[in-house]
C-alpha cells in the first residue's frame, strides 16, 4: 500500500483483467479505502468518480469478481486487479467494456482457440446439425470417439518418428480436437483439465 502513488484526488487507475484469459475487462479507479477492502476481501472494490462513493462490483447486478491478485506497475501509479468474473464485466451485458474496435482487427490469442473450439463442440452436441462431423461422432457414441482418439494418437507418433513437422502439427491438431469431443461427451470441462495442469505446475514450482 505504501508504494501506491494516488493522484491529487486520492485515486489510482485500476485495470480489471480476467485472471484466466488475460482479457482486459474494465478500466476504473480506486482510492486507498477501496484498495484496502479489495485486498482484505478478495472482491473488486472501486471508487465511482461520478457518484463520489465506493462500490463493490456485482453487489447489485450479481456479476461479482473474485480477485486473485493485485499488481502494481513499476512507477506505482497504476494497478491491475486479476479477477475471476462471475458474469459480464460491462453494464451493457458484454463480457468486457472494450467490445468496440476503432481501428484494426483484434487478434484472438492462440490459447483462446482451445476455449473457442470447446464451445463450438458443446454447441454441436446441443444442436446436432445434420451433416456435421462432430454430430456424427456424438451419434456414434463414446466407443467411436475413443477409437478416433487412439487413431489420431498413433498418427501423431508416426509423424514424430518420421520427423515430419508439418504432418506432426496437423495430426496433433486432429488429436486435440478429438480429445475435446471426448471431454464433452464425458461432461469434463476444458477448465477442469487446465486446473489440473495448473495445480501440478504450481506444486512443482513450490517444491523447488
Amino acid at each position: 500500500m505504501n508504494n501506491v502513488k494516488f493522484d491529487s484526488q486520492g485515486l489510482v487507475p485500476v485495470i480489471i483483467q480476467n485472471a484466466e484469459t488475460k482479457e482486459v475487462l474494465t478500466l476504473a479507479y480506486a482510492n486507498e479505502e477501496a484498495l484496502a477492502k479489495t485486498i482484505e476481501t478478495n472482491e473488486t472494490w472501486l471508487y465511482s468518480r461520478s457518484r463520489s462513493e465506493l462500490w463493490n462490483k456485482g453487489a447489485t447486478s450479481g456479476n461479482t469478481q473474485k480477485v486473485t491478485a493485485v499488481r502494481i506497475d513499476c512507477d506505482g501509479d497504476s494497478l491491475i486487479y486479476e479477477v475471476v468474473p462471475n458474469g459480464p464485466a460491462c453494464h451493457t451485458g458484454a463480457e468486457s467494456c472494450f467490445y468496440e474496435t476503432l481501428s484494426g482487427t483484434p487478434n484472438e490469442s492462440k490459447s483462446d482457440m482451445f476455449g473457442a473450439l470447446a464451445s463450438m463442440i458443446e454447441q454441436r452436441e446441443t444442436e446436432m446439425p445434420e451433416g456435421a462431423y462432430t454430430t456424427y461422432l456424438f451419434q456414434e457414441g463414446v466407443d467411436k470417439i475413443c477409437k478416433k482418439v487412439g487413431e489420431e494418437a498413433a498418427e501423431v507418433i508416426i509423424a514424430a518418428k518420421n520427423r515430419d513437422a508439418k504432418e506432426l502439427s496437423m495430426e496433433t491438431a486432429d488429436l486435440f480436437y478429438h480429445v475435446l469431443v471426448l471431454l464433452q461427451e464425458q461432461k469434463v470441462s476444458l477448465d477442469a483439465v487446465i486446473d489440473v495442469l495448473k495445480e501440478r505446475h504450481e506444486s512443482k514450482t513450490t517444491s523447488k
